[in-house]
């Protein structure tokens, strides 16, 4: 037996890296996991890896109207949902002087908006007992340079998690965010110019006490454990999962 059987999960931006990897691991664990993508292609792909215990709805969350469609594959299931992981989101490097206001709404259409809108459309949809777990990062604690408005956009994420565990705490609903250190997946090599996405590996990882950088699964583990009820005390915390980067 897993330890989300008969649990319905709903991991945004689950097509690659970390949502990917936390779908696969939820869906082994018994859950039967609604992912969203911007692509359908790729979407179509990241179902077929799970197999029956998925299900694909196409909806870029930074346009709050294709999240219908999301709460309407979950209504549609009779089940409601026990499982909220926020994960979709993303961001660009920008110097001070660099950033434009596009690179700025953007940003937060995605991670702030796309994370805020996500999780009101489907709190009707919440049973008693659910969680809700938000994707934060460590540059909300740091000074990256030219990374200051995807900061700002994980700052907020962090509040977001906070007030929402003590909204939601007289329905039983916890909330937590994951606090992910340098992982290697599509999104943090994008950064990167074509050609060096092994030298800004490298370049994180010496930032590391544990000298690597992470794999998306040892983030889909934590996020496996503030789903499910190994975490029933936690609510309204940050959990680092950074290779000690922001601890050491």
């Amino acid at each position: 037996m897993g330890q989300l059987d008969g649990k319905t999960a709903l991991v945004t931006g689950g097509t690659s890296g970390i949502g990917l990897a936390t779908a696969q691991r939820l869906a082994e664990e018994g859950a039967h996991v609604v992912i969203t993508g911007r692509r359908q292609d790729v979407l179509d792909a990241a179902v077929a890896s799970i197999g029956d215990a998925a299900t694909g709805v196409r909806s870029d969350v930074s346009q709050p109207e294709e999240l219908t469609a999301v709460v309407d594959a979950i209504r549609d299931r009779g089940q409601g949902l026990d499982i909220v992981f926020a994960n979709a989101g993303g961001g660009e490097f920008a110097a001070l002087p660099d950033i434009t206001v596009e690179h700025f709404t953007n940003t937060f259409a995605t991670n702030v908006g796309g994370t805020l809108f996500t999780v009101q459309k489907v709190l009707p949809l919440l049973n008693k007992g659910a969680s809700v777990i938000l994707t934060g990062s460590t540059t909300a604690h740091n000074g990256t340079p030219a990374f200051s408005v995807y900061a700002a956009t994980k700052a907020a994420i962090r509040s977001f998690g906070r007030t929402w565990a003590a909204e939601l705490a007289s329905r039983d609903i916890r909330v937590n965010t994951v606090v992910p250190g340098p992982v290697e997946t599509p999104g943090l090599k994008g950064l990167a110019p074509a050609g060096a996405e092994q030298d800004l590996l490298d370049a994180e990882a010496a930032k590391v006490p544990l000298g690597r950088v992470g794999r998306p699964e040892e983030i889909a583990a934590a996020v496996l454990f503030l789903a499910s009820d190994q975490s029933s005390f936690m609510t309204g915390a940050e959990m680092f999962v950074d290779g000690g980067s922001e601890q050491v």
